[in-house]
């Protein structure tokens, strides 16, 4: 028996606790235009699988590439402009990353620069 996956859907709190994020974080992505998810009739958010991909990718983007918002909705506008599915995200980033030549170790330097470890210490 298989699962069709296009008839599931998450909840905002679901969907955060998946990705390990609080659900600002959803809420400032739909609001940015980034990951829009459909709405309920009861008018709350509802996330799909694609929606989850995508999110991974944004997260994936902006913790392990260091891109920002804006950044990561340029990023987002091209896939879509040459209608790369969500699924396909990681597929095509990587080969760019290749042709690129980003490293390993610069993705980890962006990782440790974005943790809150790594940022710089404001003195008050």
């Amino acid at each position: 028996m298989s699962v069709n996956y296009k008839n599931i859907y998450l909840s905002i709190g679901a969907l955060s606790q998946a990705l390990g994020i609080h659900q600002r974080t959803l809420r400032i992505y739909d609001k940015q235009g980034i990951l829009t998810p459909s709405r309920t009739p009861g008018d709350r958010r509802s996330y799909a699988i694609s929606d989850l991909e995508r999110a991974k990718f944004i997260l994936f983007l902006s913790r392990n590439l260091g891109i920002n918002l804006a950044g990561i909705k340029f990023v987002i506008a091209v896939f879509d402009e040459y209608k790369i599915k969500p699924e396909n995200y990681f597929k095509h980033t990587d080969s760019i990353i290749k042709k690129l030549n980003i490293t390993t170790s610069e993705q980890q330097n962006n990782i440790l620069k974005n943790s809150k470890r790594g940022r710089p210490k404001i003195k008050k």
